[in-house]
């Protein structure tokens, strides 16, 4: 292996630590070691391609959108609008156990950036949900329901919602049963999730 790709292999493994560590300790609490523990690099090399610790959140904002888009490429794979909805219902329950101990990745990370005086990163983390909200509007659009654009705004809220209270609660059965729900209020919508897009 040449010594880029070696490079860009040490980024990515600092990136992925980024979004995993920042997410269970948060922003205050997570030094640049911590970071170069998890992605098992000396810490001298975060340095290196990180110059400081608001560069590696945009990293892991990066990690969060790239994951997003990933979710929602592996989604669009499915016959109809209402099964990507619905499978996107069913992987934020599988990540309950997740959810309980350090709630929404990007929820999360957004409401901590918001709560900083300088207020230069929440809007990143607010174009990851913003994604998330523009996609889930687009599989409503195509299913036909009337105002996409409210329904998405709903099972986003919904799926925030759930996170935070299974977080504070410490209990992944609220997702469960949360799930639950979103995917009876799915098939309640109409005939069929619409036609492929």
């Amino acid at each position: 292996m040449d010594r880029r790709a070696r490079a860009s292999q040490k980024r990515r493994r600092l990136t992925a630590a980024a979004a995993r560590v920042l997410h269970e300790q948060g922003i205050e609490r997570t030094t640049l070691a911590d970071i170069a523990r998890e992605a098992d690099v000396p810490v001298g090399n975060v340095y290196y391609y990180f110059k400081t610790k608001d560069e590696l959140v945009q990293a892991a904002l990066s990690e969060h959108r790239a994951h997003l888009d990933e979710l929602t490429a592996e989604l669009d794979q499915l016959p109809t609008p209402r099964d990507r909805l619905k499978a996107l219902v069913e992987a934020w329950v599988a990540q309950r156990d997740t959810a309980a101990r350090h709630g929404c990745p990007t929820g999360t990370l957004a409401v901590e950036l918001d709560k900083r005086a300088d207020g230069t990163l929440d809007a990143e983390a607010g174009a990851v949900i913003r994604r998330l909200l523009d996609w889930t509007a687009a599989q409503f659009r195509t299913w036909g329901i009337p105002a996409p654009d409210d329904h998405a705004l709903t099972l986003i809220s919904a799926y925030q919602g759930m996170s935070l209270l299974t977080n504070a609660l410490r209990d992944p059965d609220v997702m469960t049963r949360e799930g639950t729900r979103l995917l009876r209020w799915l098939d309640s919508l109409g005939p069929g999730g619409g036609a492929s897009s």
